[in-house]
């Protein structure tokens, strides 16, 4: 142990590249993207630091164009999942006696890569298997992965720091031990970061971790792990285990040393995952964390007073960005009578210029959705709509996957508040709009809150500071990310951290220290410097 305090200083949010025409960073982009597309590489599983490779392969293809195959990814089931956790439990003997230090310092290393010689890298990476734009890519798979790993380091040295009164006669001491066993991380598609923040969190605070990826995004997941091994992270403490749910999910949950699981996904996952835990507690060494981000029925919410023209600009961004795959991602709205008119005749003429199809044509606002999957379950709700009565397409309606899983950006004007669009997670560039009367903006505000059984994000436009606030009281419990006069959508590490309530979620914001303590069992430590030496006390004495 060294002989010091050493200290982390309070990071900056790393800054985004615009890549602008003229700009050098897009004629770099351009160049990575034609390197990673010129060739096919292999994916393998990566347990204790050593490649596993199955008899389970799967391609790995790119939304936008499902023709051009990427690369080759094998896929685990029970053995590997048995291996990785064996690796795990061995690498943790030395993880988690490391000074805390020099753990944070694989972290900054990652994060200085991240944003040095991997830039490029990740983003297009994230690029061509995800189907992001550079701005979306940038902006999480460089951006917002390196402030998870700044912040993270820092937010643990201020978690240590926290100490206890110590009176004359003791000194009290809390220390922060990393969870017994091994950590489940589960991660989405939609986000390079928070599929490298979900095992690399807890791994922070001295636990290990078992990682299954989603597989429709293993592409850029796969790079993460080779950033990792150049920062240095030892081999065992993050085990790649791509594969389908069940096949690695059911063997992990067996394990008597799965001490937490740390989840973004579906609703449905989640729950299955909670009850399977449940079910298995007696078996369990430890009762197992349960840190989930699940689902979003996301709204924006605008009062007769509202800036038009903010609404209809947070509207487009908030709803057709990355496709509408944003857990955070508008996907319904309550307008009044009086705006209406207004807000589809400006919003109309600005949505009919959003292009979308291949996101290495830099003019493209959109690219597509991530898999025949999303695609299918996205234009059956689309379907949906051009049947019934009770709504009608204002917009877009279109779709396409001959090449791409391509969707038009689609407008839905609900005539039932309760329309099934209006209610139902879609995950996909559909936006659905109630119009209400004006007189009955609180009658309004409950059908906002109790619609929906999610809680993840929510925005609310006025201009009227009365109204503001009546919304932002009404609207407390819908939301975990709350925005006033702005899209739901976007939060940054260490300014809004993340997460929701209700069925979005256990609401431990990642982007935070909250989250950290998740990971870390304290204990409590009493040192008396002269212990007593009289098991009496004073008030026993005769008088």
């Amino acid at each position: 142990m060294a002989n010091a305090f050493f200290e982390i200083r309070e990071p900056e949010n790393e800054s985004y590249h615009s890549y602008a025409p003229g700009t050098p960073e897009r004629e770099e982009l351009r160049k990575e993207l034609d390197r990673l597309k010129s060739q096919e590489i292999e994916i393998p599983a990566i347990i204790g630091g050593k490649e596993v490779k199955t008899d389970r392969q799967q391609d790995v293809v790119m939304p936008h164009n499902h023709g051009h195959k990427l690369g080759t990814v094998h896929l685990c089931g029970e053995k590997e999942v048995e291996m990785a956790i064996e690796s795990a439990l061995e690498a943790r003997k030395e993880w988690a006696e490391m000074p805390w230090q020099d753990r944070a310092a694989i972290y900054l290393k990652a994060a200085d890569l991240i944003t040095g010689p991997y830039r490029y890298t990740m983003n297009a990476s994230t690029m061509l298997g995800q189907s992001k734009t550079p701005h979306q890519s940038e902006i999480e798979a460089v951006g917002e992965f390196a402030d998870f790993l700044r912040f993270n380091a820092y937010y643990l040295q201020e978690i240590y720091k926290d100490q206890p009164y110590s009176p004359d006669g003791m000194w009290n001491r809390m220390e922060y031990r990393p969870l017994e066993g091994f950590i489940f991380a589960v991660t989405p598609f939609n986000f390079t970061a928070i599929a490298g923040n979900l095992p690399l969190a807890p791994a922070l605070c001295g636990n290990v971790a078992l990682w299954k990826p989603a597989t429709s995004s293993i592409y850029s997941s796969y790079f993460i792990m080779e950033v990792l091994k150049e920062a240095g992270m030892p081999d065992g403490v993050i085990n790649f285990l791509p594969g389908a749910g069940a096949d690695v999910g059911n063997p992990v949950l067996e394990s008597e040393h799965l001490s937490g699981l740390h989840f973004t996904g579906s609703t449905g996952t989640f729950q299955h995952l909670w009850k399977e835990i449940a079910n298995n507690i007696e078996h369990y060494n430890t009762y197992p964390r349960i840190v989930g981000e699940t689902g979003g029925k996301d709204f924006i919410f605008a009062h007769e007073s509202a800036d038009v023209d903010a609404v209809v600009i947070a509207a487009i961004r908030a709803a057709y960005e990355y496709q509408g795959q944003k857990c955070s991602a508008a996907s319904r709205m309550y307008l009044p009578e009086s705006i209406w008119p207004e807000f589809r005749d400006k919003f109309l003429d600005e949505v009919k210029d959003v292009k979308y199809g291949d996101v290495e044509d830099f003019t493209n606002f959109m690219g597509a959705v991530i898999d025949q999957k999303a695609f299918d379950n996205i234009t059956s709700y689309i379907d949906y709509v051009k049947e019934s009565d009770d709504g009608e397409i204002l917009f877009g309606g279109n779709y396409d996957d001959s090449e791409g899983y391509f969707v038009e950006p689609t407008l839905v004007l609900a005539h039932d508040p309760k329309f099934k669009t209006m209610e139902e997670e879609i995950f996909g560039p559909v936006l659905t709009v109630y119009v209400y009367e004006d007189e009955k903006f609180e009658e309004t505000l409950e059908l906002c809150d109790t619609t929906s059984p999610y809680a993840l994000t929510g925005a609310i436009f006025s201009q009227d500071r009365y109204a503001l606030n009546k919304m932002a009281d009404y609207l407390r419990q819908a939301a975990g990310n709350f925005y006033i006069n702005d899209k739901p959508t976007a939060a940054i590490v260490n300014q809004q951290p993340f997460g929701g309530a209700r069925k979005s979620g256990t609401n431990d914001k990642a982007g935070s220290a909250a989250n950290l303590m998740r990971w870390i069992s304290v204990r409590s430590i009493k040192e008396t410097t002269v212990p007593a030496k009289d098991w009496t006390y004073p008030y026993m004495e005769e008088e």
